[in-house]
């Protein structure tokens, strides 16, 4: 099981926890909304550090934003199984290309 996997199964498993003693259950009551907003800032904070140069500010920031890309999906229902089979789908397939067939 990848570390991908593991963190679908974590955040799936905490839907139904108890929200003072989970981040992700807590981010979960609160809607698909501000798990989308919590996404945009930790994608904010990435871009930031990615234009700063600082490389393990980086690092921290994309597992941050890895993170809650899977919460703000699972907010939706959408597995991160199908995210993943839709990157297999536009494999070997140009970027042009796929943009333009959309």
């Amino acid at each position: 099981m990848s570390t991908l996997d593991r963190l679908a199964a974590t955040i799936d498993a905490r839907k139904g926890a108890d929200p003072e003693t989970s981040w992700t259950a807590k981010l979960l009551a609160k809607g698909p909304e501000k798990c989308a907003e919590k996404f945009g800032e930790e994608a904010v904070e990435a871009i930031i550090e990615a234009v700063k140069g600082n490389r393990d500010a980086l690092v921290s920031e994309a597992a941050d934003v890895l993170y809650h890309l899977a919460v703000m999906l699972a907010a939706r229902d959408v597995s991160l199984t199908e995210v993943l089979a839709e990157l297999d789908r536009r494999e070997g397939q140009s970027g042009i290309e796929e943009k333009a067939g959309r």
